[in-house]
Order: C-alpha cells, then structure tokens, then sequence
C-alpha cells in the first residue's frame, strides 16, 4: 500500500477518476484534485490559484509518488512544476502514457 498523488490536466476529469478507481483497487491511498478547473470550467482568482497550488505540493509532499495522468503525452505548465517538485523531493514518478507504468500492465 502506498499514498500516491494524482497529477495532470484538470481538463481530464474523467481520466483521474479511472485512474483514482484503478489505483483504490489496487490498495493504494490515492490522493488527487479537488477542484477540476478546466473540466468544469470554473473561472478562479490568483490567489485561489495559489492555495490550490500549495494544497496539491502538500498532497506531494505526503505521497511516495505520483502518477501523472498525461492523455496524448500533454503535460501543462502547472504539472510540469508539480513533476519537477516530486523529483526535487525524490519522489517516484508514473505517467498515464507510458505503456510501462507498473499499474495499468
């Protein structure tokens, strides 16, 4: 059993919810978003941009590692910095889109 954080796009809701089941099933703590900006649509401040950011580098920083859910290998600006903060903190790191990923074999 593991706690791992689930990062990507909020654009792919539907993804991280196949992805959170999949990794729940498996016995793992799964940890993810709370708020699916880009899916829903949902037009937030700076500010709560900021909260948001810092809530999911302490889901980070609480996990063994992360899964990126990269559909089509896209990767935005905000996963990128997420990825680079699991490596600095020598975090595990699993993408969606690699055929190899150890959970989807």
């Amino acid at each position: 059993m593991k706690i791992i954080t689930l990062c990507g796009s909020t654009k792919f809701k539907n993804e991280f919810e196949l992805v959170n089941e999949k990794l729940t099933l498996l016995g793992h703590i799964v940890l993810s978003v709370g708020v699916f900006v880009h899916s829903k649509q949902i037009n937030i401040d700076s500010k709560h941009k900021v909260m948001l950011d810092q809530l999911h580098k302490k889901k980070i920083d609480l996990s063994f590692e992360i899964f990126v859910i990269d559909v089509n290998n896209y990767i935005g600006s905000s996963t990128k910095k997420e990825i680079n903060y699991a490596i600095v903190n020598k975090k595990k790191v699993n993408f969606y889109s690699d055929t190899n990923n150890p959970y989807f074999n």
